[in-house]
């Protein structure tokens, strides 16, 4: 799997979608008040897993335990989405699990 890109990483490479991110993003979106950056956190972890997008999970992990959740409901979730998200999806989930807590 390769690297994540990093907030120095994309604004070098592509500095306005570096401002959107940022500005867009986790300056509006991430702060409204009709859902806890917890709850948000947890609805974006379970669509990157249900959509496969692996390579942006480990840093959703990280900002989701900084937003309050656990490692075991992290992987709850990832049992959840088993039977709705299909079964590669969640092991893949918990392998990128693994690189973050070891």
């Amino acid at each position: 799997m390769s690297k994540t890109l990093d907030k120095n990483t994309l604004s070098r490479l592509s500095p306005k979608l570096a401002e959107l991110s940022n500005n867009v993003l986790f300056d509006d979106i991430w702060t409204r008040e009709q859902l806890s950056p917890r709850d948000r956190s947890l609805i974006t972890v379970a669509t990157l897993v249900a959509l496969g997008r692996m390579q942006q999970l480990p840093w959703h992990l990280n900002f989701a335990r900084q937003n309050g959740l656990s490692n075991e409901e992290l992987t709850e979730v990832f049992t959840h989405l088993a039977f709705y998200a299909g079964w590669p999806a969640a092991v893949s989930a918990l392998s990128c699990m693994d690189e973050e807590t070891h």
